[in-house]
């Protein structure tokens, strides 16, 4: 199955499950285990107007399913509580910012208790997203219940009150779904804190991002599931504000990590180039929306949901292209922005169309955290694993750069390049012998039997220089090699190989009118005596040395050992025929 083909099925099985979650018919986001009252009557007034009021006046309620909306400053609700309804205890609704909240109960006989409570003095219900008021003195008798939300600042709370038994407690259910999303936040940890690990080795400001997408989802998970509460006490208005910010944090880090982390030459740059600024736009619409609820009362819902507006379609957008473009880290976010994008859907359309109620999707809000978080650190593994075959390609390539640079083509011997480098660490490590060899009379074999003669002459006398761990061998240039020695028997073991380049040219060479021999100088500076000595000063020795041996008669050695001596150091000198 293609990549595609993977898409289309998931993108499938969550838009089936984005439309079971704002089913208005299964109201999924309210307590459904203990009888709650959902059907309710509306009317609207100003704030001066008290719930006694409004109640009187029947004239002003409606009964009709209508969706409920801002226009007034005070919105007003009834619950009729009929013969087989379990007693109501308490008003619940949607998390939302409201100035102050009135709550009146009346019996069959009519006698009525009320009381009032502002915004903080509500009590957060077990899920974050959810709040419940007590409700006064409620007794068998009672048959109405009535409230009054002053200043609302969100349509989906007039939408989703409801009055019940109790709140939403710890029921098996609950519970567990509490439990799955503590281990979620515990899972969310293991990426984050490895991100944090590896921005300090590699500097990638993907990293960053993604550890910024992590924090701001587990906070939301705690703050939306009424986690924190496990922790700490917060007021009602603080939940809101850390709610609606984080979420801000969470699609502005989102869209900045895409920003860094998809190949550039994989996306359109006019289309990506405005993720930055759809990550700004995105924080101060939060910032604004969230510190002064009240600005833009009627309409700053809409208009906050609205700002997402662009950003979805840009992400959506921009994630297609990339796809369309071949990017390989565009086919993991697919999978995990595929539900967050269904829920922006969702979330919008509900919102800011005049179709049904609307929703928050939370069971679909945290499947899609989950999945982007899965899929976005699979996809950051896959941009490791790139990574090291990239750099591991590159130092493979610099190698084979630096093996060419520091090998003598014709012969594959070291050239120079590579030793005089690494000298003094190389004498330093024992090898205190350098012999310098010359073919004698090498021009000779170039004149009579050619060039390409010269260089299967020049290949054998390489091959009998074999290095091992106590020799390194090298061509200098034309007919010179160069052997570094280290070992007690350094001195010998160079004689050897200079006999053994004329037995091997001899053994390989056919067609010489000669026998190809070869003369050496070796010059052995001890450590002790020359602690600091330069490979350009030792080479100018040997090759002395070699001069010598030439003027001397040729196929022959010549060499020089520097001693310690105590006080004073001295040196022998001898000829070796």
């Amino acid at each position: 199955m293609t990549w595609g083909r993977l898409g289309l099925v998931l993108a499938g099985l969550c838009a089936l499950l984005s439309a079971l979650v704002a089913s208005p018919a299964a109201a999924r986001e309210a307590p459904q285990g203990n009888l709650a009252i959902h059907e309710k009557c509306f009317a609207y007034g100003t704030l001066e107007e008290t719930l006694a009021q409004v109640a009187s006046d029947s004239s002003r309620w409606n009964c009709t399913r209508h969706r409920p909306h801002m226009s007034f400053d005070k919105v007003f609700f009834r619950f009729d509580i009929g013969d087989e309804d379990r007693t109501p205890h308490y008003f619940l609704s949607r998390r939302s910012v409201f100035e102050s909240m009135s709550l009146m109960v009346v019996d069959e006989d009519g006698s009525a208790r009320s009381s009032t409570l502002a915004y903080d003095e509500v009590q957060p219900a077990q899920f974050g997203y959810m709040f419940k008021a007590p409700l006064p003195a409620v007794t068998q008798e009672t048959r109405t219940v009535y409230a009054a939300i002053a200043l609302p600042t969100q349509r989906i709370m007039l939408e989703q009150a409801i009055v019940a038994p109790q709140g939403p407690g710890f029921n098996p259910a609950s519970a567990g779904m509490m439990f799955l999303l503590a281990a979620v936040c515990g899972m969310l940890l293991m990426p984050l804190i490895l991100n944090l690990g590896a921005w300090r080795v590699l500097r990638e400001p993907f990293l960053l991002w993604h550890v910024a997408m992590l924090s701001s989802i587990i906070l939301l998970i705690l703050m939306s599931s009424g986690l924190y509460a496990q922790i700490v006490t917060l007021p009602p208005r603080v939940i809101s504000f850390t709610i609606v910010t984080s979420f801000a944090a969470f699609v502005a880090s989102m869209a900045m990590f895409a920003y860094t982390y998809l190949e550039p030459d994989r996306v359109n740059p006019r289309l990506w180039g405005l993720l930055p600024y759809a990550a700004i736009w995105v924080v101060v619409a939060a910032l604004f929306h969230a510190s002064f609820p009240f600005a833009l009362r009627s309409i700053q819902s809409d208009l906050y949901y609205a700002a997402f507006a662009p950003v979805l379609l840009l992400f959506i957008f921009g994630l297609a292209d990339a796809l369309r473009r071949g990017s390989r880290a565009a086919k993991f976010q697919l999978f995990g922005w595929v539900p967050l994008l269904l829920l922006g859907v969702v979330r919008l359309s509900t919102t800011l169309l005049p179709f049904g109620p609307a929703t928050d999707a939370m069971p679909l809000f945290y499947i899609g955290c989950v999945l982007d978080a899965l899929a976005t650190t699979l996809g950051v593994l896959d941009r490791f694993m790139t990574m090291k075959r990239e750099r591991d390609r590159a130092a493979e390539q610099a190698r084979i750069a630096e093996n060419i640079s520091e090998r003598d083509p014709l012969t594959g011997l070291l050239n120079r390049r590579a030793i005089e480098p690494r000298f003094s660490s190389l004498h330093c490590e024992g090898f205190e012998t350098l012999a310098v060899i010359d073919l004698d009379h090498f021009k000779s074999v170039n004149d009579t039997l050619g060039h390409a003669k010269g260089d299967e002459v020049l290949k054998a006398a390489a091959s009998a220089l074999v290095a091992d761990k106590d020799t390194l061998s090298m061509r200098l240039g034309g007919e010179e090699f160069m052997l570094l020695l280290r070992g007690k028997d350094a001195m010998q073991r160079a004689e050897r190989y200079r006999q053994a380049i004329s037995a091997r040219i001899a053994a390989e060479i056919e067609g010489l009118d000669r026998m190809v021999t070869a003369s050496m100088g070796i010059v052995q500076i001890p450590v002790q005596a020359m602690p600091d000595a330069m490979f350009a000063d030792l080479y100018t020795r040997a090759d002395r040395l070699l001069y010598e041996a030439k003027a001397a008669g040729r196929n022959r050695t010549m060499h020089e050992k520097l001693k310690v001596f105590s006080p004073r150091k001295g040196k022998e000198r001898r000829v070796a025929a």
